[in-house]
């Protein structure tokens, strides 16, 4: 068996919050930054799949994504029969924190890219790349073999570079004065149909927009010419396009002008036009309207003329064209879109306020308006940037076509729209999700049918399959909390307990509506997997969904309301209770009735689950759990660094009370607690390199029984415990298939780069441990610290043990296991391109199913499901 059966079923992952973290290529593919990867997703795929693939390279976040086009040169092509596209080779180039620069060569399909070279020159983290605009139809037979981009980054310097397809080399360094961070840039150049004149945009962490002009584009060099001001605010954004006049009769064809836009923090978009010749473009020379600026806020628009000198002589005026006003918070990108066949154009706005805007001139008056604003209803009543918050959308992107649009909001995901001609509206589809810091816990249901992950972005998200489609995506967002999640396990088909950075566990049931969602889209039946004590949760008894009071921290069960129902808002809202529901939350009946996943709204406002029961009794930061195979016990440990607090809590189920007293054994933080198949013994591991063992004391229910309401709850007594297991901290741990009744077997992966196999002895129990110790059988080394272990839960088809492998490099390997002598008889490591960016923080298979899926929780924020061929080694 090898790396080649393994293929990537799901791929999760949230966008980093940046205004250039993402790009649209002609092709359709969109690119993304998502923690040190980039993620490449096709949002119109015939079957949304969602991100395709991931690609490593950089070592910390990825800020800025760009595609770029550069024209074949000589043997690179089939000649001048080839079509524009076929003449133009695309590339990827990409800027993160690591202060590096990448230029990816794509695939022919776009489904995979390699890295040619890796740039350094920049000293510090890289903000924003810029690629040549060039005008769309024109200047035709203009098509250079070298393409020249820019880059911008915290070492307050703007490079220019030549790229000739092998390799990108420095043109030049710019160091603004005044001096500020460039945090956006743009590049085109300055005529339209001839000449090598370039014009460069850059802006940043002043209120100012400086204008660049080099001569040539062989070996541009360039300098300042001007400086626009009237923003008050820092600038995130900066786009140019070309405005397509209609010619009039008479007239001979003069260049077209080159419009800017500029998008700042001042909650304000400014246009500015770049007009050829000495003439004052005609708005600004006739001064349109005296009082323009009378009742507009800040400073009055100036109509000042700023003049850029070209080659050959040639004059150029920059002129302040127009101010658009109707965003309520800082305004992070402004795109624009010309309109191949009719010229028409459109500028899309993302801001904070949470609505994404379409900008047109009205034909008539020449007015900048709001053809369009899409958005959503925020949960944070009054929360904007100027009180911490940092919601909103933080960029948009046009489709090639402009028939469609996506933009990236606060939880890292992204939102879809498309253009209903017929309707004439914009209607949302399908778009993707992922956590947006490290993936902490994750847990099958117990019957597999779906996925549940927990992460240090505070939300606990639910993952299914589509049945129609077979595709994986984000069915439900059960807990949005506000401590960093740690840790979480399945009570059953419609039960979960968490833990979090907080000293208690909450435990959640399944609301109807998500019931009946996972019911029709993934068909999973009602109440499946309930193999809990009650046994009562029927449908019908479910709670109909929950919410979050505004000031709380728990999931309050609620009753939706019919459509026809309206929700009072407060009249003043100072006033309501502590416990009063926002009405922006409210669940309406029809809500999840849909007949695909649900969209990054209702993801957010009508898909939790409610909470049922907290679980005190540590004194510590939870660190982790675990839910017995019965569903009767949850064990739990939290951050410890002393005997008193290391101590291992049960909690049964029935009554949700703790089992006392709790387990001793470790003298740090347990990092895992595994129960085994029949939970007859309960395993846990530490940073204090030791392992315990404990065994199901008969004096409860008995083992394989029913329990009664008058059997005293489960408990364990410490069969044996090894304080040297590891030379390192164990960091986990996994139970084989065979360990059941007296059998024991059992892996524990340690920092000292080595997973132990343990087997307790042959031996007939009788009194005293000693006759039958647990001693270390086979030992697989590694070369990294070793984070993540599991055991598929069966054998495979040649009866082997099949172990999955995670380290802190990021790297996963499968062993397959002798079951008698238990050393590994054979192996494979996942190709590179499916290994994660950081360590892989747990590793799952998934249960009860004929195929062999394996979930992975990244440190990367990603999460991963494999599929891995049986074929046998």
């Amino acid at each position: 068996m090898g790396g080649e059966n393994v293929e990537a079923e799901y791929l999760s992952v949230g966008a980093n919050r940046h205004t250039a973290v993402a790009d649209w290529s002609r092709h359709g593919l969109v690119a993304f930054g998502a923690d040190s990867n980039i993620a490449l997703w096709r949002p119109h795929d015939a079957q949304p799949k969602g991100v395709t693939a991931l690609l490593l390279g950089h070592t910390d976040k990825v800020k800025a994504v760009k595609f770029l086009t550069r024209g074949k040169g000589e043997g690179e092509g089939e000649g001048n029969g080839e079509s524009r596209d076929a003449r133009q080779q695309t590339y990827l180039l990409s800027g993160a924190d690591d202060h590096c620069i990448k230029i990816w060569e794509l695939s022919a399909d776009g489904s995979s890219a390699k890295c040619i070279q890796t740039l350094e020159e920049h000293t510090a983290a890289i903000n924003c790349i810029a690629t040549l605009h060039e005008r769309e139809g024109g200047n035709t037979n203009s098509n250079p073999s070298t393409a020249i981009f820019a880059t911008g980054a915290a070492d307050a310097s703007v490079r220019t570079w030549a790229f000739d397809g092998r390799e990108a080399r420095v043109l030049q360094t710019i160091s603004p004065k005044p001096k500020f961070f460039p945090l956006a840039i743009a590049l085109s150049r300055l005529e339209a149909d001839a000449g090598e004149t370039l014009v460069l945009a850059a802006a940043g962490t002043r209120d100012i927009v400086q204008i660049f002009v080099a001569e040539t584009m062989s070996n541009p060099e360039f300098h300042l010419q001007a400086t626009l001001t009237g923003h008050e605010g820092w600038i995130r954004s900066l786009d140019f396009t070309w405005e397509q006049k209609q010619k009039k009769e008479g007239e001979d064809g003069t260049n077209p002008d080159l419009l800017l836009a500029s998008a700042s923090q001042d909650k304000y978009i400014r246009l500015w036009r770049l007009h050829q010749g000495k003439e004052l473009p005609a708005a600004s020379a006739s001064n349109a309207d005296p009082s323009l600026g009378a009742y507009l806020p800040g400073k009055s628009p100036s109509n000042k003329a700023h003049r850029l000198r070209a080659a050959a002589g040639k004059e150029f005026t920059v002129t302040f064209e127009a101010l658009l006003l109707g965003h309520d918070d800082w305004i992070y990108s402004a795109k624009w879109f010309t309109a191949r066949d009719t010229g028409r154009l459109q500028l899309l706005s993302t801001s904070a306020d949470n609505t994404l805007a379409m900008w047109e001139a009205d034909p008539t008056s020449g007015i900048w308006v709001t053809s369009v604003r899409l958005g959503e209803i925020s949960r944070e009543k009054g929360a904007t940037t100027a009180t911490g918050s940092t919601g909103g959308f933080w960029t948009g992107l046009w489709s090639p076509d402009g028939t469609s649009v996506t933009c990236l909001g606060r939880t890292g995901s992204w939102r879809v729209w498309d253009y209903d001609a017929a309707e004439d509206q914009w209607t949302p589809r399908v778009g993707i999700s992922g956590h947006t810091r490290a993936v902490t816990g994750i847990s099958w249901a117990k019957n597999g049918e779906y996925l549940l992950s927990t992460s240090a972005d505070q939300t606990t998200r639910l993952h299914g399959r589509w049945e129609p489609s077979g595709t994986w995506h984000e069915m439900a967002r059960p807990q949005i909390h506000g401590y960093d999640l740690n840790c979480i396990d399945s009570l059953g088909g419609t039960q979960f307990v968490s833990g979090a950075d907080e000293k208690l566990m909450r435990v959640f049931d399944e609301p109807k509506a998500v019931a009946k969602l996972l019911n029709r889209l993934c068909g999973i039946p009602f109440g499946s997997g309930d193999d809990d004590k009650n046994n009562n949760n029927t449908v019908e008894a479910m709670p109909d969904a929950a919410n979050m009071p505004v000031l709380g921290l728990s999931n309050k069960a609620i009753e939706a309301v019919d459509d026809d129902v309206e929700v009072d808002t407060p009249a003043n809202p100072e006033m309501a209770d502590r416990e009063a529901l926002d009405p922006g939350t409210t669940v309406r009946k029809s809500a999840l009735e849909i007949d695909h996943p649900p969209l990054e709204d209702s993801l957010s406002r009508h898909t939790l689950w409610p909470e049922t029961e907290k679980l005190y009794g540590h004194g510590y930061e939870m660190s982790c759990l675990a839910v017995s195979r019965a569903g009767d016990l949850i064990a739990s440990a939290c951050k410890a660094s002393s005997v008193n607090h290391a101590v291992i809590r049960l909690f049964e189920t029935r009554k949700w009370t703790e089992v006392k007293p709790p387990l001793t054994a470790h003298a740090l933080t347990a990092t895992r607690l595994r129960f085994s198949p029949g939970d007859r013994y309960l395993l846990s591991v530490g940073r204090d390199r030791q392992w315990a063992v404990f065994e199901r004391e008969q004096g409860g229910a008995e083992e394989g029984g029913e329990d009664t309401k008058e059997s005293s709850p489960p408990s364990y007594k410490l069969l044996q415990a090894n304080p040297k297991g590891h030379t390192r901290m164990i960091l986990d741990a996994a139970w084989a298939p065979s360990s059941t009744g007296a059998s024991v077997v059992f892996a524990t992966a340690g920092r000292d780069k080595s997973v132990k196999i343990w087997r307790r002895g042959e031996k007939e129990e009788v009194e005293g441990a000693a006759a039958a110790s647990i001693a270390c059988i086979a030992t697989i080394t590694e070369t990294h610290p070793v984070t993540a272990i599991d055991f598929l839960a069966r054998p495979n088809k040649e009866g082997q043990l099949v172990l999955a492998v995670g380290t802190e490099a990021g790297k996963i390997s499968i062993h397959y296991l002798d079951p008698t002598s238990l050393a590994a008889s054979s192996s494979f490591a996942l190709q590179p391109e499916l290994c994660l960016a950081r360590p892989v923080v747990q590793l799952a298979w998934r249960p009860q199913t004929d195929s062999t899926e394996l979930a992975v929780a990244g440190s990367d924020g990603s999460l991963r499901v494999y599929r891995i061929a049986e074929t046998g080694p």
